[in-house]
């Protein structure tokens, strides 16, 4: 066992802790798992099949959005929001090397 807990959280960390937050929450899941490859979605979209109020739809979406988990674009007056697979696959990369060199 390594004896400095305190040391320094590795950069690449702050941005997966951000994400692990954002991902901890069943219903930011569920919105999650609605977008099909490829696809963009708006709140209207999201609180229409979701049995979530609107506002709650938006604000699990900016949510996700701040932890790098969605990316959007504003067209318009609409927000439309579609998963950010580079950060997501950059995050679980750092995990998994990690579990691969402390195994």
């Amino acid at each position: 066992m390594k004896s400095d807990y305190k040391q320094t959280i590795p950069p690449q960390w702050a941005a997966m802790s951000k994400i692990f937050l954002a991902l901890g929450d069943e219903h930011r899941q569920r919105i999650l798992l609605l977008f099909e490859p490829g696809e963009r979605l708006n709140v209207g979209q999201v609180a229409e099949v979701s049995t979530l109020a609107r506002s709650t739809v938006s604000h699990h979406l900016k949510v996700l959005h701040e932890a790098g988990v969605l990316a959007s674009e504003k067209i318009g007056k609409e927000v439309w929001f579609w998963i950010n697979r580079d950060a997501l696959t950059e995050t679980f990369t750092h995990v998994l090397d990690y579990v691969k060199d402390h195994t």
